[in-house]
């Protein structure tokens, strides 16, 4: 499996596409979504086109101006890895795909059904046990484990 950093360098291009379809699915101009993000028109074209990489919170600001989930810009710019979740818990890419992609969801319903898919996973996940931490034992001296020498009685 690619590291992910390996996976980030060949999303740069992805995360631009992505951006550009779910512009034109939001019917928005390149400036109308750089004046919502408060991004830079000549940037937002960069990005789209694959020729700079955004920061998270470039990437943060983009979804809250088109309305779609920051996680899923995150996963396609290669910053977070599409099989954890927010807990570190592992999850199923198509379910949590399907959520984020549906256009009929608005985002606070997504992140509820989101929500409710992670517990029912943590529900049916086992637990591994937790190792118990080694402590060094003290010896206390007490006048029953108390050495004498030969001469004392």
């Amino acid at each position: 499996m690619a590291r992910l950093s390996d996976r980030a360098a060949g999303a740069v291009g992805s995360v631009g596409e992505y951006l550009a379809e779910q512009r034109r699915h939001a019917q928005l101009s390149l400036r109308q979504l750089s004046d919502l993000a408060g991004v830079s028109n000549p940037y937002l074209s960069q990005i789209e086109r694959g020729l700079r990489k955004p920061s998270a919170d470039v990437l943060q600001q983009l979804a809250k101006a088109l309305r779609i989930s920051a996680e899923t810009l995150y996963v396609r710019a290669g910053i977070l890895d599409p099989d954890e979740s927010e807990g570190g818990a592992r999850r199923t890419p198509g379910v949590v795909d399907a959520v984020l992609l549906d256009p009929a969801l608005n985002e606070r319903q997504k992140r509820v059904l989101l929500d409710v898919y992670a517990s029912f996973v943590r529900e049916n996940t086992p637990e591994e046990p937790i190792p118990a931490k080694k402590t060094p034992a003290t010896k206390r001296t007490t006048p029953l484990n108390k050495k004498t020498s030969r001469g004392d009685a």
